[in-house]
Order: structure tokens, then C-alpha cells, then sequence
């Protein structure tokens, strides 16, 4: 995979944990099968690459669709606004080694967790879920999540956000890594928006056939 490619990856994990928190917050639901990607690339924090932590393209394949809608405009301004507070999560965070060494540590109980009961039970997202909180969670600006009340007073639905707010740092982990900066983001969206059509293309090619 091109390294283009796969920053843009990486970056539509962080758009796809936006969006699904979004989702769960605005309207108490999730597509399941992008939430279990987001879930699963937490739980990999060994992958060599992004393309081996969300299962290739398919795996982010509700990002792209976010990551594109939002170059193309209009745009969803709370997803925007999740991604943006995400990037200066990580950047802070970076900045905490005890912190990370926790997060870690959350996320192999988590690893042996999901093992146990499967990756989407609830005991392991509200592992992952109180691993945010007792980490990232305490950094202050917190991610302040809008929605409604009866979706964002719901334990379950608590607890998916916070795990999809680590999977977006863990996402943004990875387009650090890979050479992504907030440059880009402004100046090489239309690089971006190429690299964000070919994994799509490739999502259309490896599908099934019904």
C-alpha cells in the first residue's frame, strides 16, 4: 500500500470513531460492523501497519465516506469538531508516558477480555470505555460529545463513546506515525481526497460478488 494510502487509512479511522460517536449520540445506534473495526483496531495495538489494525480498506469503509463528505462540504461540523478535539487529545498525550503506559495496560485487559466474551460484549467496552476515562478522560479540555439526553444517559451508549474515542486516538496514533500533520489537513486535501477515492475503488473491487 502506498504511503499516501495508508495515512489516509489511518486518518479515516479517526473520521469513522467521529462519526460513530456521532451516531450513537445524536441517534442511539451504530453500524456494526465499522463500530466492531473501530473496536478491533484498539485491541491491535502491535499491527505493523493500519491497513493489519482495521482489516484493510472495508474496515474504514464508513470513514472514507465521512472523510470525503467532509472535503467535499457541506460539512458535518460536529464530526469536525470530534476529529479536530481527537488530534489535540493525542498531541497532549503525547506528552504523558504514565498515561500511555495505562492505556496500554487497559487495552491488553481488554485484548484478554475479548478473547473471553467476543469483541463487541459489554464487559469489554466498558473496559475500554473506563480505560479513556481514567487516561485520556482526565486531560483537560475533556471531548465534550452533543446529542440527546436519552441517548447520552444510557450506560451502554456511555460506554460505546468513550471506547470510540479511543479507538479515534488510537486512529490518530497511527497517522502520526505514518507522517500525517495538520498541514496536510489544510493544504493536501485534494492529495488526501485521491488517495481516500483509490481505497474506495479497491473496497468496490475485493467485494463479494453476490
Amino acid at each position: 500500500m502506498e504511503r499516501d494510502e495508508a495515512r489516509v487509512l489511518a486518518l479515516a479511522g479517526v473520521f469513522q470513531a467521529a462519526a460513530l460517536v456521532h451516531d450513537i449520540a445524536r441517534h442511539g445506534r451504530a453500524e456494526r460492523t465499522a463500530l466492531e473495526a473501530s473496536l478491533r483496531s484498539v485491541l491491535t495495538l502491535d499491527a505493523p501497519d493500519a491497513e493489519t489494525a482495521f482489516g484493510g480498506p472495508a474496515g474504514v469503509a464508513l470513514g472514507l465516506a465521512e472523510l470525503a463528505r467532509q472535503l467535499r462540504g457541506p460539512r458535518e461540523m460536529e464530526v469536525a469538531r470530534y476529529v479536530v478535539a481527537l488530534l489535540h487529545l493525542e498531541r497532549r498525550l503525547r506528552r504523558q508516558p504514565p498515561l500511555l503506559a495505562a492505556i496500554r495496560a487497559g487495552v491488553e485487559r481488554g485484548a484478554r477480555q475479548a478473547e473471553l466474551f467476543g469483541l463487541t460484549h459489554t464487559n469489554v467496552i466498558a473496559g475500554l470505555a473506563g480505560t479513556y476515562e481514567e487516561t485520556a478522560g482526565r486531560i483537560r479540555p475533556r471531548i465534550l460529545v452533543n446529542g440527546q439526553a436519552v441517548h447520552l444517559t444510557h450506560p451502554d451508549n456511555v460506554h460505546r463513546i468513550r471506547a470510540l474515542l479511543l479507538a479515534g486516538l488510537r486512529a490518530v496514533f497511527l497517522w502520526r506515525r505514518l507522517g500525517g500533520s495538520r498541514l496536510q489537513l489544510l493544504l493536501g486535501q485534494r492529495r488526501l481526497a485521491a488517495a481516500a477515492r483509490r481505497l474506495r475503488e479497491r473496497i468496490d473491487r475485493e467485494a463479494p460478488t453476490p
